[in-house]
């Protein structure tokens, strides 16, 4: 039997599109910070909290769970006592973080000309 994704050309702009609850979950705040810290190696929980600066546990468990569904992280539990629990990124989430990174440091390096256009943006409606 056929599944219902079987017939479908895979398209981030249509709504029913699986690939768009992807490119959400790598995209969005808190699981692209994550897949490029992750980009950096293997992390324990409370590490990557420290390393994802402003993210709650809860949305860090959130954010590591929908990346490990989608394939982008693997969670690796240790059964050691105390239990220890580590996170990396799978090939095809490597893949991802290299490209978000590519992102990340374009954004970073031209924060300069974005602070710039939020002060004329600001100074001709009035500001926030």
């Amino acid at each position: 039997m056929a599944s219902d994704t079987d017939d479908l050309a895979f398209d981030v702009f249509s709504r029913q599109c699986p690939s768009r609850s992807t490119l959400e979950h790598a995209t969005g705040r808190w699981g692209s910070l994550t897949l490029g810290a992750l980009y950096e190696g293997s992390f324990r929980f409370n590490e990557l909290r420290r390393r994802v600066d402003g993210v709650s546990e809860k949305m860090l468990s959130q954010t590591l769970h929908a990346l490990e569904r989608d394939g982008l992280v693997l969670r690796e539990a240790q059964t050691v006592n105390p239990p220890r629990v580590d996170y990396e990124l799978t090939p095809l989430g490597r893949e991802v973080a290299e490209r978000l990174l590519g992102l990340i440091h374009l954004v970073e390096g031209r924060m300069d000309d974005v602070l710039a256009a939020r002060t004329r943006y600001d100074e001709t409606r009035g500001g926030r």
